[in-house]
């Protein structure tokens, strides 16, 4: 069976089904960017969401068997994984132990995300109970499975929501070495997690790799993303040709490509990496490049930032002015130095991929 043929699933989610179209283009454009996974058996758990199906297009791509580890029987809709294992609601109860078996290699993507409306009384025991007490149980249960390692998907939001750009200058990125800043219940429970799996790592041997990425835009993207590629699809006027900043952020190709290296690498046990594409963008220049990806022309203007911050105040949006006109970059050189990582698609060739399958979810391609 040919790697095309692989890929030859059909979803009910246009969005989903469009993803894995691309993916499987991209195999057979470049099957050299996929890494040597032949005889390896990774367990991914979330291979139904965003990431986990780019991870998993990832290890079938190099020759790989994943294992979908998810919740419920509704997510094997959404994953291309044939070994699909149902573990149930994601807390320090998870009976993990085994659907583990068979597997060298997890990697942890499932979590609770940060919601625009929040509905839980107390945001942070949610965050906690699943993110860091789901991760301790699976990482426990990992241990006892003879799994040799576990990747954590963390989130750059353990470092802290911003780094200090100054027009004509660029600030200093965010680094493994910096000290924990996390701002938000999602952010501190990704930080308690990396703590607690550190103890687990300690306690049984198990070796423990960290991600952190930063924004993950890519195909089948969902979010704050899919909106902005909306809006800029529809022509509509943006003020924020002013903001002067810089972004790092992520193709969700490359985030997979890291996960599997640091799942593969000999000097990723018990390391932190960073994570980001080559370049860094400005929040116009990043409207511009989605214009440019959708064939259309990006319709800025400018309006001062703090215009756009009393805006955002009355209005109840300072979190995604924030996010919109500050700075948050971060340093791959661990990645790079260490593992030798280049990340392998290019931010033209993620946000064209984007573009095509945001145009035809929409029937426009």
């Amino acid at each position: 069976m040919t790697l095309a043929e692989q890929f030859k699933l059909e979803f009910p989610s246009v969005r989903v089904h469009c993803q894995t179209l691309l993916c499987r283009q991209q195999i057979e454009l470049d099957k050299k960017m996929f890494r040597d996974l032949a005889g390896e058996t990774i367990g991914v758990t979330g291979a139904n969401g965003f990431v986990g199906r780019a991870v998993v297009a990832a290890i079938l791509a190099g020759g790989g068997t994943p294992v979908a580890l998810v919740r419920d029987e509704r997510a094997a809709a959404f994953t291309e994984a044939g070994d699909i294992r149902t573990v149930g609601d994601i807390d320090g109860s998870t009976q993990w132990l085994p659907h583990l078996r068979g597997c060298s290699l997890v990697i942890h993507l499932a979590a609770r995300v940060h919601v625009m409306a929040e509905s839980e009384a107390d945001p942070l025991s949610a965050f906690l109970r699943v993110n860091r007490d789901g991760s301790r149980k699976l990482a426990e249960d990992c241990a006892e499975a003879g799994v040799r390692r576990l990747v954590f998907a963390s989130s750059v939001k353990v470092n802290g929501e911003e780094t200090r750009y100054a027009a004509g200058g660029h600030a200093a990125p965010f680094t493994e070495a910096d000290d924990p800043a996390p701002q938000d219940a999602y952010g501190q429970s990704k930080w308690e997690a990396e703590k607690s799996l550190s103890e687990i790592a300690a306690i049984t041997g198990l070796e423990v790799s960290v991600v952190r990425p930063p924004l993950v835009y890519g195909p089948g993207v969902g979010g704050n993303m899919h909106r902005l590629l909306a809006l800029v699809h529809k022509g509509i006027p943006l003020p924020l040709a002013a903001i002067d900043n810089r972004r790092s952020l992520i193709g969700v190709r490359n985030l997979a490509d890291l996960l599997i290296l640091a799942g593969q690498h000999p000097r990723a046990g018990g390391r932190i990496f960073l994570a980001r594409d080559r370049i860094d963008l400005s929040t116009p220049d990043l409207i511009r490049a989605l214009a440019r990806a959708l064939d259309t022309r990006a319709r800025l203007f400018p309006v001062p930032v703090s215009l756009l911050r009393f805006a955002g105040k009355l209005l109840g949006r300072s979190a995604e002015i924030d996010r919109l006109s500050t700075s948050l970059q971060v340093s791959i050189d661990a990645a790079e130095n260490e593992l030798g990582w280049v990340p392998p698609v290019t931010e033209a060739m993620e946000f064209e991929a984007m573009a095509r399958v945001y145009l035809k979810g929409r029937g426009t391609v």
